[in-house]
This record gives structure tokens, C-alpha cells and sequence, in this order.
């Protein structure tokens, strides 16, 4: 989770929201690193879930991440946690809770989505602390 929190720290001082993201393969060795860029990149989709998704795909030469882990910064919305299933990620660890859009029990809760054939374990308040602390930084900032 720290290096995701440093990633995150690498968005806020872009001025992207500080949200950070680590793939892990299931031998715990680091696939893909992002922060969020929607503002740089211009594009709505551009969440630290979804690029670190691709660049580990990239790197597995495979859209299955079959085994892997995803440590992020906040908990996925539900445009992330969708590609997450998609990916078929075995287990995501987040930080702060979402209540306002988290999609894995804050909000809503898509593992629990009746008939689907891939389930995964999610795990929240790892470093939520400084988490939570910095996205509150930025915000701030912004008002």
C-alpha cells in the first residue's frame, strides 16, 4: 500500500485527485503502478484502477489477471471495481472508504452481484489514515 500512497502523492502534486493504484501478481511481484490522470489526460476514465489494470495486462501479455492483487488509495468506484471483476483480480486491498461512490460496501457492494461467475475478497483501512489525509489535503486546496 505504500508504494500506491506514493503514487497517489505523485497525482496531488500534478494536481490530479491523490488516488494511487499497484497491481501485484500472485508471486508478489509489482506488475503496474498509476495515479490517477483524468485532468492531464483529458479523459474521464483515466482512474489509477483502470491504468494500472492495463499496464499489468500489458505486462502478463493477458486481459485475465488471474491471481493478482490491487492495492489502491480509496476504495474503487463502481466504474473501477467493474473492470476489476473484469480482470478477474483475486483480491483488492484500499485504503479510505468511499462513502459518497465506494462499490465494494461503502455505497453499493458488486461482489455481490447475484449470478456473476467471478468473485473476489476486498479488504479496506490499510493505511487509511494517511489515505484519507491526503485526499482531505487536496480537497481543501481545491475550496
Amino acid at each position: 500500500m505504500s508504494v500506491a500512497l506514493a503514487a497517489a502523492n505523485k497525482a496531488y502534486k500534478a494536481g490530479e485527485v491523490p488516488i494511487g493504484a499497484v497491481v501485484v501478481s500472485d508471486d508478489n511481484k509489482i506488475l503496474a503502478v498509476a495515479h490517477n490522470r483524468r485532468e492531464i489526460d483529458r479523459d474521464p476514465v483515466a482512474h489509477s484502477e483502470i491504468l494500472a489494470i492495463r499496464q499489468a495486462a500489458k505486462v502478463l501479455g493477458d486481459w485475465r489477471l488471474y491471481g493478482c492483487k490491487i492495492y489502491v488509495t480509496l476504495e474503487p468506484c463502481p466504474m473501477c471495481a467493474g473492470a476489476i471483476l473484469q480482470a478477474r483480480i483475486k483480491t483488492v486491498y484500499y485504503g479510505a472508504k468511499d462513502p459518497k461512490a465506494g462499490a465494494f460496501g461503502s455505497l453499493l457492494d458488486l461482489r455481490r452481484i447475484p449470478g456473476y461467475n467471478h468473485h473476489l475478497e476486498a479488504f479496506g483501512g490499510i493505511m487509511a489514515k494517511e489515505s484519507s489525509a491526503l485526499l482531505k489535503k487536496f480537497f481543501k486546496q481545491l475550496r
